[in-house]
């Protein structure tokens, strides 16, 4: 199976890197020292489930190199997508899928309108992971991905990715509604990245200070209440499955939102928070966590700015 990794940041990187070592052709495509680094030596993935070596690894920073693939995954961030997807158009054939790992519910139908709905496959992964230097992805904790057709069925495609992840260590599933479970990451997703991000304290903090912890379940119940507006079966189990899912993550985890905040780069903001508080507002419901999430790092959305304090 040719696969190409279109973004190979953390997620991407550490996913194409099990599926090479699994058997696939997979090709990655990056830029800058990253990409000097990959093609000088490898890609590196340092892993409490075992480590990876791809060396020789195929890449390159141009799509048009690369030709047809069966599968795309797109690593970038939310705020890409869009110009990503014009980009690795030439990677595609008839059947070519391009799995959205992004955050959020937005990428697949962004995906849709530029590159064709046959082509948009959603995708939901919990894998949590960092570049610390360019070529080594450093893997830290959850390795789950989830991936469906649109339409629920069981594709040839997405069948034999499964196959490859799993005989390469990925816990894939396929799910016949996948967009309940991008939901499920939502649900997952926004309510901590929001308190992570406003506090800029660890989890084991936010567990540990009741005035915080409080504010998880009524966020929660906004996403679900969104979500069930959307036709989304989410539901009161769904809070309580995500909540306890929360408590047994690592203390010392914080969102991705919070380390980008930190570093001064640009914030996905728009596209989870600020999705929830649109659909809120197109439905009649309230959202009074989200709102305070999105006023509070809006002047953050868009990173660093030169001259800033």
């Amino acid at each position: 199976m040719k696969i190409a990794v279109m973004g190979t940041g953390a997620m991407g990187g550490y996913i194409g890197a099990r599926l090479a070592a699994a058997g696939a052709e997979v090709v990655f495509i990056a830029r800058g020292a990253h990409l000097a680094a990959i093609c000088r030596d490898g890609l590196k993935v340092t892993s409490p489930l075992g480590d990876v070596h791809i060396n020789p690894a195929m890449a390159t920073d141009d799509p048009a190199q690369v030709g047809p693939v069966d599968l795309v995954l797109l690593g970038v961030k939310l705020y890409d997508v869009a110009a990503a997807t014009t980009a690795l158009l030439p990677l595609l054939g008839p059947e070519t899928g391009i799995i959205s790992l992004q955050n959020g519910v937005e990428a697949p139908t962004m995906i849709a309108e530029i590159a064709g709905a046959v082509h948009a496959i959603p995708g939901v992964a919990l894998i949590n992971g960092e570049i610390i230097e360019p070529g080594v992805v450093q893997h830290n904790a959850m390795n789950g991905l989830t991936v469906g057709e649109i339409d629920g069925r069981a594709s040839e495609r997405l069948e034999r990715l499964v196959a490859l992840g799993r005989k390469g260590g990925l816990e894939v599933t396929l799910s016949p509604d996948i967009r309940l479970e991008l939901w499920r990451k939502v649900l997952l997703l926004t309510p901590m990245a929001g308190l992570s991000a406003m506090t800029r304290v660890p989890m084991a903090r936010l567990r540990e200070t009741p005035a915080t912890w409080r504010l998880a379940a009524p966020a929660m119940a906004e996403v679900v209440a969104v979500a069930q507006a959307e036709g989304v079966g989410l539901a009161e189990a769904d809070i309580e499955n995500t909540l306890a899912f929360v408590q047994g993550m690592a203390p010392t985890w914080q969102a991705s939102l919070t380390v980008d905040l930190e570093r001064g780069k640009r914030l996905e903001l728009e596209w989870l928070h600020g999705t929830i508080c649109r659909l809120g507002e197109k439905h009649g419901i309230a959202t009074p966590f989200h709102r305070v999430v999105l006023g509070t790092l809006m002047p953050h959305a868009n990173g660093a700015v030169l001259g800033d304090a």
